[in-house]
């Protein structure tokens, strides 16, 4: 656990330097960045070492908090989330060097960094601590670090409200887990994992708060809201690690939740699945019906936290049934997964970014033909949102496939005959609805951005960033494709993460290589023949001239960028296909006259969690406080006597 504290210690030291340097706003944000990317290093390095012997490291220190010990180790579940926080965090520090200093006449960068490092820090030790105490400070200080970073530009009133509305949805979960932890410490008189015990409650009440406490941080549908809203009001490299790696912290947390119980009920598998099924197809025709890329991104989010609960789901219900090929597949794809997304949803927020950064505008129906204005982002985003739509040979198809596998299994036989047909429709049916969305949905995102022509003066006169922003994307894509071509060498490495769940499916590894060595060798045949094609086309053209002309202008004398599809049109048709579940609203201007100079078409999807649930709850919570406004009298003398008598009955409960 050396390596591991003296990355803590660099992350800490360099925000605190790049906070001090504030006044040199380069400097500060070279001293951020470098101690990022440094310590980023040293965990990579770390986590690798666990990952490729499957030893576990630990470090134990007496600490002399009530229930509290520094207890702390990373063994491979652990190591796994650890690989992907740091790599994450590394680039996109790397990232918002160059994207911050739009910012730099504004803002004190020394305090972005800052908390970016401490953001950053906070994880690393949310994964590696073994104590409840320490959990949860870990925990609540990611939490604080994070609404910081999201409050950036408080100025905005949207900013403001974004904030508020993650800093009370994280508190609420982090309540539920509090609860959590002291039922689960409360026989044996601490907080150490390897002596919780789930003696105290029945085991639905361990599951309902960790699914609360933990879903909430994941963005698991209905406790989403907060996540539509934060994630567009952050700095891009800061969303792309909220969305990439954050969130995954609340996976790890149901995942390590597990490994306390002996026995997993089929309904905890169930409920898993169902979660997933709700949160991806929701997450995804929400993503379908937004104006704003950010926002888009930040939906999709939602969907893949689905897909990983799915893999979740399909793990828990194969050690339900005995069936240790369709746990360790269910769990290898939830994991895998956990990667996958956190590479092509990054990848994805830093291309928004530089879309943002280059344009001024995140607003679909004012972005356009930016491909030919910056084609590497256009081509890592292409990349991105194949991986993110479940294409093969992209990352994104490996984990799918696994979850499916997994499912496959279970409507072989090897589970009941009532949960078979259940399986197919659920997992295997709502991954292939998920997969069909996210493509039209990417279709439509890539096809209004990049393609077309400009639909304002700004976006005409973009640029492609510089390359501190553009090596970070490549980087990503990069390894959306590398993964996806080395598919079959993946249930191998994340064998040692899934026997800490599992541990009886030594030659899972090796039959799910099989079917993903096929996949493999027939996507890079296809590649290849794209290759050669591509290589007679361009001999073929060599002696020809090749000229440029208007496309195809449907008889208009003068073609303009309004005459394109916008996204609300592009989209139009599904979700007025879906509109029992979104409840869309038209705002339509429409042309008039022969010769119309202006119409508009807006479809607005408002989150129906948000109106119809969490809107009306908190407007009867300030009704109800606004009625006990008379107990805050402004006098000390009362204020005194509400704590005497809060004394006076606790002595009375003590001695009851």
């Amino acid at each position: 656990m050396v390596w591991f504290l003296t990355a803590l210690a660099l992350l800490l030291l360099g925000g605190v330097l790049s906070l001090v340097l504030s006044r040199s706003r380069k400097t500060a944000s070279l001293v951020g960045a470098i101690s990022a990317s440094a310590g980023g290093a040293v965990v990579l390095l770390q986590s690798f070492d666990v990952l490729i012997s499957g030893q576990s490291q630990s470090l134990r220190l007496a600490w002399s908090v009530p229930f509290g010990s520094a207890n702390m180790a990373v063994d491979p579940l652990s190591a796994v989330f650890a690989v992907v926080i740091a790599l994450v965090t590394m680039l996109a520090a790397v990232y918002g060097t160059e994207y911050l200093r739009t910012h730099a006449d504004k803002k004190n960068l020394g305090v972005s960094w800052f908390f970016f490092n401490l953001l950053t820090a906070s994880m690393l030790m949310v994964v590696a601590a073994r104590n409840g105490v320490l959990f949860l400070i870990s925990w609540e200080l990611m939490s604080l670090a994070s609404f910081f970073l999201v409050t950036q530009e408080d100025e905005k009133e949207t900013v403001r409200r974004a904030g508020w509305i993650y800093l009370v949805a994280m508190h609420v979960g982090t309540a539920f887990l509090l609860v959590l932890f002291l039922l689960l410490g409360k026989d044996s008189g601490t907080l150490d994992f390897d002596r919780l015990s789930t003696a105290a409650a029945p085991s639905w009440v361990f599951f309902v708060l960790a699914v609360v406490g933990f879903g909430t941080k994941a963005g698991f549908i209905p406790m989403h809201v907060w996540l539509p809203e934060a994630h567009p009001a952050a700095p891009s490299h800061v969303s792309a690690v909220m969305s990439g790696v954050m969130i995954k912290t609340g996976i790890y947390g149901l995942l390590r939740m597990l490994t306390l119980f002996g026995s997993l009920p089929a309904w905890w598998g169930w409920t898993f699945v169902g979660i997933g099924v709700v949160s991806g197809v929701m997450g995804v025709l929400y993503a379908l019906a937004q104006h704003d890329l950010k926002r888009l991104l930040a939906y999709h989010s939602v969907e893949n936290i689905g897909i990983i609960a799915l893999g979740l789901g399909v793990g828990v219900l194969g050690i339900s049934y005995k069936s240790s090929a369709m746990a360790a597949l269910g769990l290898t794809g939830c994991l895998l997964h956990v990667i996958n997304h956190a590479l092509f949803k990054s990848l994805l927020f830093l291309g928004a970014g530089s879309v943002l950064h280059a344009t001024g505008t995140g607003e679909l129906d004012r972005l356009g033909g930016l491909l030919k204005r910056m084609p590497i982002t256009g081509a890592t985003f292409l990349v991105g949102s194949a991986a993110i739509s479940g294409l093969p040979p992209l990352n994104g198809f490996v984990s799918e496939f696994l979850i499916c596998l997994g499912a496959m299994i279970g409507l072989s036989g090897q589970v009941s005959l009532t949960a078979s047909p259940l399986m197919g429709v659920l997992v295997v049916g709502g991954l292939a609805l998920i997969g069909g969305l996210a493509a039209a949905c990417f279709t439509k995102a890539l096809g209004v951005v990049f393609l077309g022509e400009p639909r304002s003066g700004d976006v005409a006169e973009a640029h492609e960033v510089g390359r501190a922003m553009r090596w970070p994307m490549i980087v990503l894509a990069g390894l959306c494709v590398l993964i996806g071509l080395t598919a079959p060498l993946w249930p191998v490495v994340l064998q040692p993460a899934v026997a800490a769940i599992v541990p009886q499916q030594s030659s899972i590894a090796a039959e799910a290589a099989r079917p993903l060595t096929g996949v493999v060798v027939g996507s890079c045949i296809l590649l290849g023949l794209v290759v050669v094609l591509v290589q007679v086309r361009r001999q073929l053209l060599v002696r020809r001239r090749v000229e440029q002309a208007v496309t195809w202008d449907c008889g208009y004398t003068a073609p303009a960028p309004r005459m394109q599809y916008t996204a609300s049109s592009f989209a139009r048709p599904l979700v007025l296909l879906f509109r029992l579940f979104l409840q869309p609203r038209d705002d339509i201007d429409r042309p008039q006259g022969l010769f119309p100079k202006h119409a508009v078409l807006h479809t607005h999807a408002p989150d129906l969690f948000r109106r119809y649930v969490y809107e009306p709850l908190f407007a009867a919570i300030v009704w109800t406080t606004s009625k006990l406004r008379w107990l805050q009298e402004g006098r000390i003398q009362i204020y005194v006597l509400y704590i005497a008598l809060t004394i006076f009955v606790l002595f009375i409960w003590k001695l009851r």
